[in-house]
């Protein structure tokens, strides 16, 4: 029986994978970098390990600082909610049914920004973010702490995940994970994901089936 369901945030209840890039983006420009989509996808989504190999390392601390701000800035700036149309009804509608979690590798922060418009966060339990110090999805240390802290065993649990290196990092785990496709990564065949869906009323459907079981 599924009793708790792990949302990734950025890209999967947030449009904010984005804003990411855009900070990453104008950072990067004021070192004479240009980040393109395709390098994003690879760098940040597949790889998980940023642009900064592209800088001297000593330059390093100092760009991702900068980089924070700017994503902090951006995030600060939207006038409106920042979820995916019709999220906030899902997770209202499935609230009742389920615990609901987030694990990010995005700082509280953000998570705080990004959700200050809406009520998505009124339907999480707890959100474990950067600050916490597991290392970064692929690795399954963030999983894996939210399962200790949640008192859940993988089977318990499903995954929601919109990038390669979340997929590995749930499905390392011992999680089933639901892929869901962005525009980044309309085509990506999310080898390993238990069920991959193009949309966020396919992922509906797809929980409620699970929670039907």
């Amino acid at each position: 029986m599924l009793k708790a369901i792990l949302w990734d945030n950025d890209g999967v209840l947030s449009d904010t994978e984005r804003l990411f890039f855009d900070a990453n983006r104008d950072v990067l420009a004021e070192h004479g970098i240009v980040l393109t989509h395709a390098d994003y996808v690879a760098w940040y989504l597949e790889e998980s390990r940023g642009a900064w190999h592209l800088l001297p390392p000593a330059e390093v601390p100092a760009a991702r600082r900068a980089r924070d701000a700017r994503y902090a800035q951006l995030l600060a700036q939207a006038t409106a909610p920042l979820c995916f149309p019709g999220v906030e009804a899902m997770l209202a509608r499935l609230a009742p049914r389920v615990d609901m979690n987030i694990v990010t590798a995005s700082y509280a922060e953000h998570i705080a920004l990004a959700h200050r418009h809406g009520g998505v966060l009124r339907h999480i339990g707890k959100v474990f973010a950067r600050e916490e110090g597991m290392r970064p999805k692929p690795h399954p240390d963030p999983y894996l702490h939210a399962l200790r802290r949640l008192g859940r065993d993988a089977g318990e649990c499903i995954a929601v995940e919109d990038s390669p290196r979340g997929v590995a990092a749930a499905t390392a785990a011992g999680l089933r994970c639901i892929a869901l496709r962005s525009d980044l990564l309309k085509d990506y065949p999310f080898a390993g994901a238990w069920r991959v869906v193009d949309s966020h009323a396919a992922l509906e459907r797809e929980l409620d089936t699970l929670l039907a079981a």
